[in-house]
């Protein structure tokens, strides 16, 4: 019989294997959480670009979690060091588990031949109802993302 017996016991919290988990978090949650984010540093700073310096780190704070928990899943602990191979990982994986989706393209720049970009038509984090004062009338919340990118 299917179900029937003791559960596997664990005798610390590490040996417990890593399950997925739910992989989803509601848009609702994901924008009250972001908007508390743009909020607080919103009070903390003077201007647009000291602002979006500031969701910059904090991306980049989420990028790194992001990257070592990917590489340990897809990857078996193996990162790339090839930078089509990182921005194609990107591209793809990471955009697809933070998004739920593939980002709209990955293009070579024409000026510089190391330039690349990771478009998406609509940003989530552009789309959320995020209200800034006039004065910061220019502020981009996808800095958050070229955090994450970094």
């Amino acid at each position: 019989m299917i179900g029937v017996g003791k559960a596997k016991q664990y005798a610390n919290v590490l040996d417990k294997p890593l399950g997925r988990g739910r992989q989803e978090v509601s848009l609702s949650a994901f924008a009250f959480l972001f908007s508390e984010l743009v909020q607080y540093n919103q009070t903390q700073v003077d201007n647009i670009a000291e602002l979006e310096r500031r969701l910059e780190d904090a991306g980049y704070a989420v990028g790194a979690r992001v990257l070592e928990l990917l590489c340990h899943r897809e990857k078996g602990n193996r990162r790339e060091t090839r930078l089509l191979g990182i921005l194609s990982f990107i591209h793809s994986t990471v955009w697809k588990v933070l998004f739920g989706k593939v980002a709209d393209s990955l293009e070579k720049g024409t000026e510089h031949e190391d330039e690349y970009m990771i478009s998406e038509k609509e940003l989530l984090v552009n789309r959320l109802f995020i209200s800034v004062p006039k004065d910061m009338g220019a502020f981009n919340c996808g800095a958050f993302v070229a955090g994450i990118v970094r």
